[in-house]
């Protein structure tokens, strides 16, 4: 897997998974925690993130498989729901998707809970997280393509760690203006990788209309 793609897997997790969009949530979600208790919760979710990144990672094509989908068909649905994410950003929409509902929301006041659920999942690690993970992963020709995807993937989740674990400190000088513009700025990004998704995928299941 060459430099560029590498590249552009960086984008594509960064903009899906990025720290400081998920920021405002985590503090939302923990505003009557201690900084220690919040702490806490970064480490429990870095742990629970990492082991479904991977485990999608390594089985996602086998599960997607057993269900009698190919790559191709599942490229074209990862697209859409990428690009549905995408026009959420762009639009300073609420992605329920991701984010879950207000209802599901208002029954995840506890701190084990809010490790896996709704901040693991489907927050973090959620449909446009687990579709770009199959597709990347599907792009992996040896063990050394997949541990380099693997290392992007820890990179991101390093950085959502470091966020997290000083949220506190990030929450103070981290402006509206700054997260705005960084949701849109993601958002473009992640349409962007979007639309080459469907577009490769409708190549490969369509070829006469390439």
């Amino acid at each position: 897997m060459d430099y560029s793609e590498l590249t552009k897997a960086f984008g594509a997790f960064f903009a899906i998974m990025n720290p400081f969009v998920n920021l405002p949530i985590f503090l939302a979600m923990t505003t009557s925690f201690t900084v220690a208790q919040q702490r806490i919760l970064a480490l429990k979710i870095i742990i629970f993130s990492a082991a479904m990144c991977a485990v999608i990672l390594i089985f996602g094509q086998m599960i997607i498989g057993f269900f009698g989908v190919t790559i191709d068909q599942f490229r074209i649905a990862g697209g859409v729901v990428l690009a549905h994410i995408a026009w959420s950003m762009l639009n300073g929409n609420e992605i329920t998707s991701h984010h879950g509902t207000d209802n599901e929301k208002r029954h995840m006041s506890d701190l084990s809970a809010l490790a896996f659920y709704p901040i693991t999942f489907p927050i973090i690690v959620g449909p446009g997280t687990i579709a770009t993970l199959i597709i990347y992963a599907e792009h992996a020709k040896s063990s050394t393509d997949m541990l380099a995807i693997g290392g992007v993937v820890g990179l991101i989740l390093t950085m959502l760690f470091v966020v997290l674990f000083f949220a506190s400190f990030f929450g103070k000088a981290l402006t509206n203006t700054m997260r705005v513009i960084m949701t849109r700025l993601m958002g473009m990004i992640l349409l962007a990788i979007a639309v080459e998704m469907v577009l490769a995928g409708v190549k490969a299941t369509l070829p006469g209309l390439a």
